[in-house]
């Protein structure tokens, strides 16, 4: 082993940079026979298959040229017209008329990539940028390393907690939120917290980043209309086609108001020029005619019945959560998306608890990491979307054998 001094000398931001806990842990559920509630992932069986396969060769018949060649920076154009288009309508039917324009849409490789251009654009070395408490892992991890004082804001069930938020508002560059079936909780906001955290953006003169990847994802009844379409100009909105039609394309949008759009651009330009061509028009072309009209309600059917198999588990493995909540697991009730937020009994940490649920053959995300700060040791996240409806009640028992041998020890 050479013991010659390395020549590299990282940048300060490399030390900020740190693995995300969830990938670590999806190498643990490689393991055979790990039932895993731990990944993001949309269920492989929502997959389009063979609309991607008839788009495939339509694109190449078609258009061989336009998809294999370098491309605009901004995105396909028939693909930004139809975002524009569907988030229009969309939020028209929701009450609160958004007249988004294509020349606003960003096309990105993934929502990730637009929450990287957001840091590297508008966040500087110590300016404060405001994130909920808990909040998506991976935005923290693209916003530390441009080196920001990031607050937690408070969130309860019904969302950001407006006293809290106007404590910390002032001098900060955004504050990053998902309102809809959030990463990690799965908790919604209500339509008259969204109403007052608008007004008191706008008064503050606050920016917002909203991020819906799991918007399309409900189960009972639509959400309420989004932030942005409160208020354009003080927003910018991501989104993602990875939760409804396939996360290996990696590409997602950006709505921008014209004040930062040319920069986020050029943002864009120097990270990748632009997202793969052939991918773009590959989406374009399986959208067309209203696909993911008839799509989308068959995933919104399957992870309903998967989410209420979980939360019937739940209650047969753990019946005195409502009664005594600190000696038993508790959880939340969301009304759409992927993920279930639960708290283990007191004197438990997630962490220390992990290991043991391997053992037993079941994987789940520690929540303390998507906390900013003093984050619940308590906390975890289970994601009810991947797993099978039997696997769903095998693992609960799984993780119910686990604690009550912890609470045992």
């Amino acid at each position: 082993m050479s013991n010659t001094p390395s020549p590299w000398h990282l940048a300060r931001r490399a030390a900020r940079m740190n693995p995300s806990v969830i990938r670590e842990i999806l190498k643990v559920t490689e393991r055979p026979g790990i039932i895993s509630f731990a990944g993001g992932l949309p269920s492989p069986k929502a997959f389009p298959v063979a609309e991607f396969e008839a788009a495939c060769a339509k694109v190449l018949k078609d258009d061989p040229v336009g998809a294999l060649q370098y491309a605009a920076s901004e995105g396909f154009g028939p693909l930004r017209e139809m975002v524009a288009q569907t988030l229009s309508r969309q939020s028209a039917a929701r009450g609160v008329p958004w007249a988004v324009d294509a020349s606003q849409i960003l096309i990105t490789t993934g929502s990730q990539q637009g929450l990287d251009l957001v840091a590297k654009v508008l966040v500087d070395a110590d300016s404060k940028i405001l994130v909920e408490s808990p909040t998506y892992l991976g935005a923290v991890m693209a916003f530390i390393p441009m080196e920001p004082q990031v607050v937690s804001v408070a969130n309860d069930t019904e969302g950001v907690v407006i006293a809290d938020l106007a404590q910390k508002a002032d001098g900060a560059r955004f504050l990053y939120l998902l309102p809809n079936f959030q990463n990690p909780t799965g908790n919604t906001m209500s339509e008259s917290r969204r109403a007052a955290l608008s007004t008191l953006a706008q008064q503050r003169g606050l920016p917002l980043v909203e991020d819906n990847p799991y918007g399309d994802l409900w189960f009972e009844q639509e959400p309420p209309a989004t932030l942005t379409a409160r208020d354009p100009e003080g927003s910018i909105y991501l989104g993602s086609f990875s939760k409804v039609l396939a996360p290996g394309l990696r590409l997602g949008y950006m709505v921008a108001p014209k004040a930062v759009y040319p920069k986020l651009l050029q943002a864009k330009q120097a990270a990748d020029l632009h997202s793969p061509g052939f991918n773009q028009r590959m989406i374009a072309e399986v959208m067309k005619d209203g696909f993911l009209d008839r799509h989308v309600p068959t995933i919104r059917a399957r992870y309903k019945a998967q989410r209420d198999a979980m939360l019937e588990a739940l209650a047969q493995h753990f019946p005195d959560a409502a009664s005594q909540p600190d000696q038993s697991l508790t959880w939340n009730t969301p009304a759409g998306g992927m993920f279930l937020w639960a708290r283990l009994p007191a004197g438990m940490t997630a962490v220390d608890l992990l290991p043991h649920a391997v053992d037993k053959g079941v994987a789940f995300v520690p929540g303390a990491p998507f906390y900013a700060d003093h984050g619940d040791e308590r906390t975890l996240r289970l994601s009810f979307v991947t797993p099978s409806v039997e696997e769903i009640h095998r693992g609960v028992a799984a993780l119910a054998a686990a604690i009550k041998e912890r609470l045992g020890a």
